[in-house]
């Protein structure tokens, strides 16, 4: 199988093996059994041997992973080997925070620029990077390669946003406006955020 055309299910537990084996290496682990990795992943080993089957032989019987070269294998599959470069839509307390205290670079991606329409904060700049008007996103992507775009703008702006992002040219989005944005007219992927998907998730075991 072509590993850019894997199930959803096994692209939404790479990351989350991804993470897992960063600690790994991390922790000094050289390497790991698919039992072990399983336990650490709240699965099954089977599954574990399953989702690796997509990608070629990994492991060895009676050895197991390689951590630090399966974390590079997923890595690559994931993408982080490409340098990618984004842009910040809305400078809210969101914007910043993101800004301020999120490890882009640690998975390859640089923060290139922040786009507002507050007249107070453009012309700033937040932990480096530059926040230029948003009426400025044209003259700046005729120069500047956006590979991606952040939407952390107010609800009410999302979708008016998230359309006029995707015509001049920037076709994913990763969204924290709490409005699930489909643009499938638009050829555009959107990857919908929502904090409080996980708080409901605790309330209900809280429960």
């Amino acid at each position: 199988m072509d590993i850019y055309s894997l199930p959803l299910p096994v692209v939404r537990r790479l990351p989350k093996y991804y993470r897992q084996l960063d600690d790994l290496v991390y922790d000094g682990v050289e390497r790991i059994s698919s039992g072990k990795l399983a336990e650490m992943m709240n699965i099954t080993a089977s599954q574990v041997r399953q989702d690796f089957s997509f990608f070629g032989k990994l492991g060895q019987q009676g050895y197991g992973y390689n951590v630090k070269t399966l974390k590079n294998e997923i890595g690559v599959v994931l993408g982080i080997d490409v340098p990618r470069t984004v842009a910040l839509f809305g400078m809210g307390h969101l914007g910043r925070a993101l800004t301020q205290h999120f490890e882009f670079s640690k998975y390859n991606y640089s923060l290139a620029a922040a786009f507002e329409i507050n007249p107070d904060l453009v012309g700033s700049t937040v932990n480096g990077v530059r926040i230029y008007h948003y009426n400025q996103l044209q003259t700046y992507l005729a120069s500047h390669k956006v590979d991606a775009a952040i939407l952390a703008v107010p609800r009410s702006a999302a979708r008016y946003t998230a359309r006029e992002i995707v015509d001049l040219g920037i076709k994913f989005l990763w969204n924290f406006t709490n409005v699930d944005l489909k643009l499938p007219e638009r050829d555009a992927f959107i990857e919908d955020v929502h904090f409080s998907d996980s708080l409901l998730c605790l309330s209900y075991y809280m429960k």
